[in-house]
């Protein structure tokens, strides 16, 4: 009988045990757990700048909030706990690079072949004299080629037909092409500056007028990144347009990528800019990528904002990569807003956006020949995917095809 009571009372101990323990297993499991969903979370206690209204968005590690009407958590039961918790978005895989330039260059080819095609034509025809020379001239005027380009390229195919005397299609087809390679320059490096240095993330800054599409390039490049395998953090430093910390965060959740932002509406972009390369160097991320305001290239106090974000920056690591976003749409517009930011923040790279939607190929000619710097990469569509390295055997091929 005294065995029987003493069972009794074991039992009754362990299950009063468990009953304890029971809410800290819960509560120690739910503080661990990782939300990879966006959300806004003030961190004084990691954050330096706390009081500026800087935000650093989830990323893994960070303890999720206590669930609304939940004020202790031995009032949860477990069934309760678990419909608490939110739903989390699936994270997308972006397509293989090799993918998307296949679908590009298709892509570049059914919207942009006028220009291949208005060439070939005039080139294949029985007499070649001096109008149809200025109708070629005039063909790559139009194609937004630039004049220095359209000439040295019309010297050059002169030259080559007459010495050939070639009325072959096909043979004038190749000399068109490898004077437009030439032209394109395949010996520029287009290669983007994002490998992680020993002791801090690599660093690119997004640039641009209103209205180009920097947010959704940063996104975009995001997604490329994150398909290379690379740690991305995004750094939200366009404080003035409204919503766009909310539109790129979007973009990073989309592919797990988290953003450094602010929740004060016109913060300080350098701040953000500041705290995003701090947050980067701390998580060792490989890649931090900062989102700027556009800014008109003739308001000398936004150009001059603009310097400074990147003077901020390089108080704690250099900028790797300055990429400036033009819309291929304006043409010879784009070239004066080209050249006014490549003297305020040394710009290492363009993205043309929008080039399918234009006929004017040229203008990725007359880019490079002014500036100096390489088309680094080509957006041709608004899929999350539709961006892509630029290649100029490529881009030449699609342009003849």
């Amino acid at each position: 009988m005294n065995e029987t009571l003493t069972i009794i009372v074991s039992i009754v101990v362990v299950l009063a045990v468990i009953g304890v323990l029971i809410p800290v297993f819960l509560r120690g499991r739910r503080s661990k757990e990782v939300y990879p969903t966006t959300r806004d979370a003030n961190d004084p206690a990691s954050n330096p700048m706390a009081g500026t209204g800087t935000l650093l968005e989830d990323r893994p590690g960070t303890i999720a909030p206590p669930m609304p009407g939940i004020t202790s958590d031995e009032d949860v039961s477990v069934e309760d706990d678990l419909a608490g918790l939110q739903t989390l978005p699936a994270i997308e895989t972006p397509a293989a690079v090799e993918g998307r330039l296949i679908r590009l260059r298709a892509r570049l080819a059914r919207s942009n072949n006028a220009l291949g095609k208005g060439l070939l034509a005039l080139l294949s025809r029985d007499n070649i004299d001096e109008s149809v020379w200025d109708e070629i001239e005039e063909t790559l005027l139009l194609a937004d080629l630039g004049t220095a380009p359209t000439m040295e390229l019309v010297d050059s195919l002169r030259a080559r037909v007459r010495v050939l005397g070639s009325r072959d299609a096909s043979h004038v087809q190749q000399m068109l092409r490898e004077e437009l390679v030439k032209l394109v320059d395949p010996t520029m490096d287009r290669s983007l500056n994002i490998e992680r240095h020993a002791d801090r993330p690599a660093v690119m800054m997004v640039v641009g007028v209103n209205g180009v599409g920097k947010t959704t390039t940063v996104g975009k490049l995001a997604r490329v990144l994150v398909a290379e395998n690379k740690d991305v953090l995004l750094g939200a430093a366009d404080t003035f347009r409204a919503a766009a910390a909310e539109q790129l965060a979007t973009w990073g959740q989309r592919v797990g990528v988290p953003t450094v932002k602010s929740d004060v509406d016109g913060a300080d972009p350098a701040s953000v800019a500041f705290e995003a390369v701090r947050a980067g160097i701390e998580q060792e991320v490989d890649v931090v990528m900062i989102d700027t305001a556009g800014r008109l290239q003739n308001k000398v106090g936004l150009m001059d904002e603009l310097g400074k974000v990147k003077r901020v920056i390089e108080k704690q690591a250099t900028v790797d990569e300055v990429l400036l976003v033009l819309d291929a749409t304006t043409g010879q517009n784009g070239l004066a807003q080209a050249k006014v930011f490549a003297d305020v923040v040394n710009i290492t790279g363009i993205v043309l956006t929008k080039l399918d939607g234009s006929a004017k190929g040229g203008i990725v000619v007359a880019i490079q020949k002014t500036l100096g710097v390489p088309v680094k990469l080509v957006g041709l569509g608004e899929g999350a995917d539709d961006l892509a390295p630029f290649d100029a055997a490529d881009f030449v091929d699609a342009l003849l095809n």
